[in-house]
């Protein structure tokens, strides 16, 4: 592929690339989708510099298709369990990116483990949003466990994607206070509505090149 929003190396400094036109992004999910529809939401905007080319869903008949649907956008079904490994599953994942022409992937509530093999592929061109602040509470059950660990801040990252788990170079952060009253749904929903806004300024500094990777740091450039 042409396109290569950033790569870095252990020890190095990356500078950022200017794209000539908009990113086309390919996005995986697995559920209801309210980060796709905040992506696609974003992208309807004309300044925006990227664009969903593809969504694809591991599980048929979530809700997630009817919003790639509803906005006209591709959709196709990868079903993981019709294929023997994790590594045949990603293979058949990356085919479908690249004969759409993504430059970008973004991963909105995907339910699946990506192989190494795959995350080397797509290094740089791939970010994350998850329901914590990183590195807090990598996993499942984000939401209980704050609750359990009496901490005052919780929040959500978005994350370049590397192949340890929730462990990618840190884009954007954004926190809520955790109350006193607060249940895991209580918590989990106001979380969400960050996410909404965390997600899409994350893929617009990668689409407009202003991510620079350091190490384990990602830097943002003016």
């Amino acid at each position: 592929m042409g396109w290569s929003a950033i790569c870095w190396k252990a020890r190095d400094v990356v500078q950022p690339f200017s794209p000539a036109r908009r990113a086309k992004v390919g996005v995986l999910v697995s559920g209801r989708g309210s980060n796709l529809q905040a992506l696609l939401d974003a992208c309807v905007a004309p300044t925006y510099p990227a664009e969903i080319a593809l969504v694809i869903s591991n599980v048929p008949g979530v809700q997630a298709l009817d919003r790639a649907t509803a906005a006209g956008v591709p959709s196709q079904v990868i079903r993981h369990r019709d294929f023997p490994s994790r590594e045949t599953f990603d293979a058949a994942l990356d085919q479908a990116l690249r004969a759409a022409g993504v430059d970008l992937v973004c991963l909105a509530g995907f339910m699946r483990l990506l192989s190494p093999g795959f995350v080397a592929r797509w290094q740089g061109r791939m970010l994350n949003i998850h329901p914590s602040l990183l590195p807090s509470f990598t996993g499942l059950d984000t939401h209980r466990r704050a609750l359990e660990a009496g901490v005052r801040l919780h929040g959500c990252t978005v994350h370049l994607v590397t192949p340890e788990l929730d462990a990618g170079p840190i884009l954007i952060q954004a926190a809520v206070p955790v109350l006193d009253q607060d249940d895991e749904d209580s918590l989990a929903a106001r979380v969400l509505e960050q996410e909404h806004h965390a997600y899409p300024r994350a893929l617009r500094l990668l689409a407009e090149g202003r991510i620079a990777v350091e190490g384990r740091r990602a830097r943002i450039c003016e």
